[in-house]
């Protein structure tokens, strides 16, 4: 059975993983005969978002591998112990968690930084030439790991398209069933909630993603 490492970056789409495409995820793994074994980083959030009002929470604190927890029904390990290795791919759930825990994108932009258990166990898995799959905003992490050229979409945001291509990723527009696969990199993208409007249109862009996944893994 081929085995494939989820990266989640917490717990609801504000400040962790979007919980829908988690979901939308492991199901489309599972389906495919595929292991999934969910990993994240043992960090504290850079803030808790209270998901019912929108508004940040500033007396709370939150760690991103507990709130991660939340979504594999406690079955998630610490990133840093990632044997990269014995997985055959990996895939990037989207969320804002990825760009305010598993780096700073949403703050930095152009100048963002990846969190650097995150990007060591990204680019171990590249170096390896693992397929792999990234969603919604985590292709903005795509030019920290691959380094410049690498073909990505995230839809089409004029701002986060700028910024992307400004760290030197070339971006191709994308509907929201639509993939991008970068050949040479072994790396998919697919805009999923950067254009959704419902769980089935984010679905089936995140099931054509898995799909090519596995058969790159193949």
């Amino acid at each position: 059975m081929k085995k494939v490492a989820v990266i989640l970056s917490g717990s609801g789409v504000y400040d962790g993983s979007e919980l829908q495409e988690a979901i939308v995820t492991l199901l489309s793994l599972d389906r495919a005969g595929v292991q999934a074994v969910c990993f994240a980083p043992n960090i504290e959030q850079h803030h808790v978002i209270n998901h019912l009002t929108g508004e940040e929470d500033s007396a709370a604190s939150r760690n991103v591998l507990v709130e991660a927890a939340r979504i594999n029904r406690g079955d998630v390990q610490d990133l840093a112990n990632c044997v990269v290795e014995e997985f055959d791919g990996v895939v990037v759930v989207g969320g804002f968690g990825v760009a305010k825990n598993l780096s700073d994108f949403a703050i930095n932009g152009a100048q963002s930084t990846v969190d650097s258990t995150t990007l060591f166990a990204l680019k171990e898995f590249s170096k390896l030439s693992r397929p792999a799959l990234y969603m919604c905003i985590a292709p903005a992490l795509l030019p920290c790991v691959y380094g410049k050229g690498v073909e990505l979409t995230i839809g089409n945001d004029p701002a986060t398209i700028e910024a992307i291509e400004a760290m030197g990723g070339i971006h191709i527009e994308r509907d929201v069933e639509g993939i991008v696969v970068d050949e040479t990199r072994q790396v998919i993208s697919t805009p999923a909630y950067m254009l959704a409007q419902s769980i089935s249109q984010a679905a089936t862009g995140i099931e054509n993603g898995v799909t090519q996944l596995v058969k790159m893994m193949a």
